[in-house]
């Protein structure tokens, strides 16, 4: 193989679904979601744990939490100039949420889409099977988060859930 085509393909497995054990073999992929306070309050966590199962997905670890002001600017500091951020500091401390390491090929992508568009009231017509069509509310109150990339996704679960830090 040329050099650069081996490159290409290391390049390529880098951005794959999938990742790879010290043994070779796959390893499924690992994404944050989060049962904001509405859907937690709202009496929607069984059925969006039910709805998590069916479509493959395992829950690594859980826990409910009440988050404080502070760990909420934390989480969405990417967030903290749009002018949402303090509605939304506000929105994510009204409550408890259920945090959720959830696990299976392709489970960045495949939450996101479970999970719907962020506005739910979109959600409710172009995608009515959608968890946030389902429960959510509106932009804000959408009754879940999910990490929207394998890098945040990496971050995210740190955040919460330090002890499934690779290599421990």
């Amino acid at each position: 193989m040329r050099p650069s085509f081996v490159g290409f393909i290391l390049v390529f497995l880098s951005v794959c679904c999938c990742s790879f054990s010290s043994d070779g073999s796959t390893k499924a992929q690992r994404t944050l979601a989060i049962i904001k306070p509405d859907g937690l309050l709202g009496n929607y966590t069984d059925d969006i744990k039910r709805t998590v199962s069916e479509y493959g997905f395992s829950i690594v670890e859980e826990q409910i939490v009440q988050l404080d002001e502070a760990t909420v600017k934390r989480f969405y500091a990417e967030h903290s100039s749009k002018s949402f951020f303090s509605s939304l500091v506000k929105y994510m401390t009204s409550g408890p949420v259920l945090v959720m390491v959830l696990e299976k090929d392709n489970a960045v992508a495949d939450w996101r889409a479970l999970m719907g568009p962020t506005d739910a009231s979109k959600a409710k017509i172009t995608h009515p099977r959608s968890i946030r069509a389902k429960c959510g509310l509106d932009t804000e109150k959408n009754c879940v988060h999910g990490s929207d990339s394998t890098k945040s996704a990496q971050r995210e679960i740190l955040f919460f859930f330090d002890e499934l830090a690779p290599g421990e």
